[in-house]
C-alpha cells in the first residue's frame, strides 16, 4: 500500500505539471482567443465582453486556476469551433468511440502478440519462425496511417468486407458500431503487436538461457512445460512495462487512424479543433490523452510490483 500511495502521489504531481505546461503553451501562442472565436468583423465591445467572459482579462495565475477548476468539475465551457456547443457534451459523445477503439486495439495486440511470440519460440528453426520475423519487420516499418489506407483498399474496396467511411453510432446499433471499428483497430494494433512480438520473443529467449531453465531440463521438463510454467511469467515482466507505454501509443495513433477511417472520436475532434484554433477544446483533449497515458503507466508499474515482489525488495535496499 505504501508503494501504491507513493506512485499515486507521483502521478498527481505529474498530472499537475502537465496541466501547467499545457495551459502555458497555448497562452504563448500568438493571437487573441476572443478575436478568433468572434471573427474579424466583431466590434471592440464584443471582443472585450468575450474576453471578460473567458477570463482573458485576468492575470495568468488566475486564468490557470480558473481553467483547472473548470476542468476538474467538468464545466469546460463552450467550443468556438462547434457554434458554442458545450465541450463536455462533445467529449461525452466522442470519448466512448475512442475508448472502444483503443480497447479493441489493445485486445488485438494481446491476441496477436502472445500466440505469435510463443509459436516463434517453439518453431525457432522452422519456416514458421521466418514468416513471423518477416511479418514483424514489415509491420514495424509501415506507418499506421499507410497501413490504414492499405486495409481500406484491400478489405474495403477489393474484398468489400466493409464500406470505407461508413460509421454506425453505438446508440443505433452496438454490434454494427463494433464492426465499424474492427479494421481501424487492426491498423493501430498491427504495428504495436509487431513491437510486442519482437520484444517478448527476445525476453523469452533470454529467459531460456538462464540457469533455472537448465535445472528444469535436467529434471526431465519438456520445452512446452518450461515455457508454460516458468519462462512466460518471468519473460512477461518487461512486456508489462511495454504495454503501459503502448496504451499511450494507441491513443496517440488513433488520432490519425480516426481521420483515415472517418471515425468520429476525439482524434478527429482534435484535428478539427486545431484547424479552427479552438484552443480550449485542444487543451481539454490533450489533458485527457495525458491522463490516459500517465495513469496507464502508473497501473503498469503497480501490476509489475504485484507480479514480481523482487522489485519491491530492490527498491527497499
Amino acid at each position: 500500500m505504501g508503494f501504491i500511495g507513493k506512485r499515486l502521489v507521483i502521478t498527481l504531481i505529474t498530472l499537475f505539471l502537465v496541466s501547467i505546461l499545457t495551459f502555458g503553451a497555448f497562452r504563448l501562442i500568438p493571437g487573441d482567443a476572443a478575436l478568433i472565436s468572434l471573427g474579424t468583423e466583431a466590434t471592440e465591445e464584443q471582443i472585450a465582453s468575450l474576453r471578460s467572459e473567458m477570463g482573458l482579462d485576468r492575470n495568468m495565475t488566475a486564468q490557470y486556476f480558473s481553467w483547472l477548476g473548470k476542468f476538474l468539475t467538468g464545466n469546460l465551457g463552450n467550443s468556438s469551433r462547434f457554434r458554442g456547443t458545450a465541450i463536455s457534451e462533445l467529449l461525452k459523445e466522442r470519448i466512448p468511440v475512442s475508448f472502444t477503439l483503443a480497447a479493441l486495439s489493445f485486445l488485438f495486440i494481446i491476441l496477436i502478440a502472445v500466440p505469435f511470440s510463443i509459436i516463434g519460440v517453439k518453431k525457432e528453426n522452422s519456416i514458421i519462425n521466418t514468416v513471423i520475423n518477416s511479418l514483424t519487420a514489415v509491420n514495424l516499418s509501415i506507418p499506421g496511417f499507410f497501413l490504414g489506407v492499405l486495409l481500406i483498399w484491400v478489405f474495403g474496396i477489393l474484398f468489400k468486407l466493409f464500406v470505407p467511411g461508413a460509421y454506425i453510432s453505438y446508440h443505433v446499433n452496438p454490434l454494427g458500431f463494433l464492426g465499424c471499428l474492427i479494421f481501424p483497430s487492426l491498423a493501430i494494433a498491427l504495428p504495436n503487436a509487431a513491437l510486442v512480438v519482437k520484444f517478448l520473443r527476445s525476453s523469452i529467449f533470454s529467459e531460456l538461457r538462464r540457469d533455472y531453465v537448465r535445472t528444469v531440463k535436467s529434471q526431465g521438463g519438456s520445452r512446452s512445460f518450461i515455457l508454460r510454467r516458468h519462462v512466460l511469467k518471468n519473460a512477461s515482466l518487461p512486456a508489462i512495462t511495454l504495454m503501459g507505454m503502448i496504451i499511450g501509443e494507441i491513443f496517440a495513433g488513433s488520432i490519425v487512424i480516426e481521420q483515415v477511417f472517418g471515425i468520429p472520436g476525439i482524434g478527429r475532434l482534435l484535428i478539427a479543433s486545431i484547424t479552427a484554433r479552438d484552443y480550449l477544446m485542444i487543451e481539454t483533449i490533450i489533458m485527457y490523452i495525458a491522463i490516459v497515458v500517465i495513469i496507464s503507466n502508473t497501473l503498469a508499474d503497480i501490476i509489475l510490483q504485484i507480479v514480481d515482489p523482487r522489485i519491491r525488495l530492490t527498491e527497499k535496499v
